[in-house]
Parts: structure tokens; C-alpha cells; sequence
């Protein structure tokens, strides 16, 4: 993943935040929209863009685009950053590969307790049957 090469592909739109704040939220448009097409992006290789496409695809438009809004500061120039590093965290966190598991074996000690619960299971299903007239 080539971040510069991301960072140079961002489309940004501004629009007017919501909540309150009101002549200045009425009148500055300071809500930053950054959106990334994935498929066409030089940033990315072939392998990660399979890769997003199937770990982000409740995120992904149908065009897509991996959009990421920010509204928390005033600023425009704020909330454009903040934007910028939600939606680069959210790639990096995507292209993470998992841990593979290490295959371990139940101890000794273990195996001798399930068997010893299992046992007391049985000897109490065992006590409720009637008893054999012979």
C-alpha cells in the first residue's frame, strides 16, 4: 500500500455539519466527505483490493467508493485530517493479516479432569435408573 499515492487519490467534498452551532454551522460548510475508488486506485495492488473489497463490503458503495465523514472540529482543515486518517486506518486495519492459531494439545491434567467429570455425570445419570429386580 503506497500511502502518498492514496493521499494524492482522495476526493474530498465539504458539506455543512449538523448538530447545533447556529449562524456558523449554517453558514460554513466544514463537514469533510473523503471517499477513495478502490478498484481503479494506483496505491493499491491487485491483491489488496480483492482483499478490501471482501473485508469492506457493507462499507463500499456500488460505484466503489469507501467514503469516511468527519464532523468533529469547527475547522474544515480538521476535519479534512481526521477524515484522511479514518479512512487510512480503516484500509491499514483491513489489509492486516490474522494471526494464524497454534495448534496445542489439551495438558495431562486436563484430559484426566474431563474424564473424571464426565465420570461423576455418569455415576449420577447411573443413580437414577431404577434398580434391577434379579
Amino acid at each position: 500500500m503506497d500511502r502518498e499515492q492514496l493521499r494524492k487519490e482522495l476526493l474530498v467534498k465539504f458539506s455543512r455539519s449538523g448538530g447545533p452551532g447556529g449562524q456558523h454551522v449554517n453558514k460554513v460548510a466544514t463537514k469533510a466527505i473523503t471517499s477513495l475508488h478502490i478498484d481503479s486506485s494506483l496505491g493499491l495492488s491487485s491483491e489488496e483490493k480483492s482483499r478490501l473489497n471482501r473485508k469492506l463490503s457493507s462499507k463500499i458503495s456500488k460505484e466503489g467508493y469507501l467514503t469516511v465523514h468527519a464532523e468533529v472540529s469547527r475547522s474544515q482543515s480538521k476535519n479534512r485530517q481526521i477524515a484522511e486518517k479514518k479512512l487510512l486506518s480503516l484500509l491499514d486495519e483491513a489489509l492486516k493479516r490474522p494471526k494464524l492459531r497454534k495448534k496445542t494439545k489439551p495438558s495431562k491434567a486436563s484430559k484426566e479432569k474431563r474424564l473424571k467429570k464426565k465420570k461423576v455425570v455418569s455415576e449420577k445419570k447411573q443413580s437414577r435408573k431404577k434398580p434391577d429386580v434379579n
